[in-house]
């Protein structure tokens, strides 16, 4: 997002040099980040606390029992003396700049370049020194796969908001641990260009990304190792157990952002080696959850011998999602609503997920799993469980997954015929080649993985009997979006039908607009201005960007880690869910697989297969999102 004097916007840790040519009004609003981009990340204590060659990193000792006073125990290349001397005088004045590593013995100083290179300490070099409560909680975080592209694009960015926010506890470290042997300095700057600061326009120029960016990433280490050896997460411990010296308590919450395949020896190399003696441990496992009923519960199982269903989390980021997260407000603090949720005066609703682009060089895993299997049997079924489940006693996450479980349930079993698969084709478009999905290089030749799907579902129960639920996914789509649609019946004797013409252009409609650009609308029947009597669809709009604000809604990465870090279960997948949600589609991919069913091709960029139009028109439905 680029500088606005209208809202907020991003000011990324790195900006492309050279400095000296922006403006002098640039520089003074963005002076904050350059001296991160100068010190190029290299500013940081490696793992093994070697002194970085572009500005020194000394680190100052102190008993945590002390809370005034500090001693600088190491000093750096140059000039130890000199360095020990200037800091001692610096710290008559004001003590130096701490970036603070908590719970452990260690405070690292953030040193000068002058004091590095052995000159005295100047006032405006000096920092304070940061106490840290080393007797009290800690938190470390540990990202299983930290070399992959999931925790580069949304884990550690995740990370660093709530940080920057103000959302994770007082002492806190993470660790990436990854079987790719790289230095911590190699790490950082691996990760580094994926962070962001959130900063509102007025307060820009007060910034202090720089030293938040320098502070979180003095928190974060690197340890390689490999996956199925106990002995490295030995290792991964004993370094943990370093830095969580002399904290009472100490919670440990493990990320696996790893392949599927490898899930069960990491999480049990993990609890057996890694689980905290003083506090709780917590493990995030991202999806997929098996590939059908039996691999799930193989899973689960597997999981279960080291890790009580309690500690396990299991994460579907579209849960996060701000839309998602208002779906039950939106139902059970508005009282206009309540009487209409429900067969009498809803006839369909439409969940809808397309993405613009194709597999992208991922088709080997995609192929693996599928559209069903990706999108439908986890995103869209959640959405679906949230928006028909009844009112929950409270909001007790129990109570909530306890009314999700029991919508899944009452589901019919999905039929092949009220089903409509599709694969993108490629063609040509405006000069330029669109791929195939069987172009992708990683897709075995003659797959018949679908890459969009169509289905209906039916809700056996008082609320919802009769009433179709249509989800729809697919890749290489004209258009990047999902969002919930419910459609209304028409008004009954309504005298103004004549005038208004065909059922879906009169009917009432509540659009819940995921992504992009987050809005709730609610389309409305009205007469158009004027001396004639003609009416029109106008829309009650709430768009989440002009509401509020403009403000820059927090990724559902951070929401959902934040509630694992909190002990926040609402929103993460129970095992008795996930086996119902695997009872139900399982019958189906079976069917999909044995009977070798051909998807229908459609073009890159296109709405899809015109089956899904043909499905839809079998319940008297017309897709919302191609109006």
């Amino acid at each position: 997002m680029g500088l606005s004097p209208h809202g907020p916007f991003y000011i990324p840790l790195r900006v492309s040099p050279p400095w000296h040519t922006a403006s002098s009004l640039t520089r003074r609003r963005l002076s904050p980040l350059a001296p991160a981009h100068a010190r190029s990340r290299r500013a940081m204590f490696a793992s093994a606390h070697a002194c970085a060659p572009t500005r020194a990193i000394g680190f100052i000792r102190r008993p945590c029992a002390r809370r005034t006073g500090a001693i600088v125990a190491a000093a750096m290349r140059r000039n130890p003396a000199a360095t020990m001397s200037g800091h001692a005088s610096a710290s008559a004045r004001r003590a130096p700049r701490a970036v603070a590593r908590a719970g452990s013995n260690e405070t690292f100083a953030d040193i000068s370049p002058a004091a590095a290179n052995g000159a005295p300490v100047s006032e405006g070099d000096a920092a304070t020194v940061r106490a840290i409560d080393c007797d009290g909680e800690m938190m470390s975080f540990v990202v299983f796969g930290a070399s992959g592209d999931l925790a580069k694009k949304k884990i550690y960015p995740a990370l660093f908001a709530l940080f920057y926010e103000g959302r994770l506890p007082k002492n806190f470290m993470i660790y990436g641990y990854a079987r790719s042997g790289m230095t911590r300095e190699e790490f950082i700057d691996r990760i580094a260009m994926s962070l962001t600061c959130r900063i509102d326009w007025a307060k820009a120029g007060g910034s202090d990304c720089a030293a938040k960016t320098e502070e979180f990433f003095s928190r974060c280490q690197y340890v390689s190792g490999q996956y199925d050896q106990a002995e490295d997460f030995a290792n991964l411990n004993k370094t943990m157990c370093a830095d969580e010296k002399g904290a009472k308590s100490v919670k440990r919450v493990f990320y696996l952002s790893i392949p599927p395949s490898i899930f069960v020896p990491v999480a049990q190399n993990a609890a057996r080696e890694c689980q905290s003696k003083t506090g709780d441990t917590r493990v995030i496992v991202e999806k997929p959850f098996g590939r059908d009923l039996t691999s799930s519960r193989e899973l689960t199982a597997a999981l279960a011998q080291e890790l009580s269903e309690e500690q396990t989390y299991r994460i579907d980021h579209y849960l996060g999602k701000e839309l998602i997260e208002n779906l039950t407000v939106l139902r059970f603090s508005n009282i206009m609503f309540q009487p209409l949720w429900n067969r009498n005066y809803i006839r369909n609703v439409q969940i809808n997920f397309s993405e613009d682009f194709g597999t992208e060089g991922r088709g080997g895993y995609f192929d693996h799993y599928g559209i069903i299997r990706d999108i439908m049997q986890n995103h869209l079924l959640q959405i679906l469980a949230l928006f028909a489940m009844e009112e929950p006693a409270s909001l007790d996450a129990e109570d909530i997954r306890d009314e999700k479980v029991k919508v899944i349930k009452s589901m019919r079993p999905i039929e092949v015929d009220n089903v409509a698969l599709g694969q993108y084709k490629g063609r040509e478009f405006n000069g330029r080649i669109l791929p195939s999905y069987l172009d992708d290089d990683t897709v075995p030749k003659g797959s018949l993985c679908p890459t969009f799907a169509a289905m209906a579902l039916f809700i056996d129960n008082a609320r919802w009997d009769g009433v179709p639920f249509l989800l729809k996914a697919g890749k290489a789509l004209n258009k990047r979006q999902a969002e919930i649609r419910v459609q209304f019946r028409h008004a009954p004797g309504n005298v103004y039908g004549e005038r208004q013409g065909r059922v879906e252009h009169v009917t009432n409609e509540l659009v819940i607009r995921i992504q992009p650009d987050e809005a709730i609308y609610l389309r409305i029947n009205t007469k158009v201005p004027g001396l004639g009597h003609r009416l029109d669809q106008t829309n009650l709009d709430l768009h989440y960007k002009s509401a509020f604000n403009a403000i820059e809604l927090p990724d559902a990465y951070e929401r959902l880690i934040l509630d694992v870090i909190n002990g926040d279960k609402r929103l993460f997948i129970r095992n008795d869910e996930l086996e119902a949600a695997w009872k139900l589609f399982t019958p189906l991919l079976d069917k999909i697989e044995e009977q070798k069913i051909a998807p229908e091709l459609y073009p890159y960029g296109s709405r899809g297969p015109i089956g899904a139009h043909y499905l839809a028109s079998r319940f008297n439905v017309r897709w919302g999102d191609t109006k």
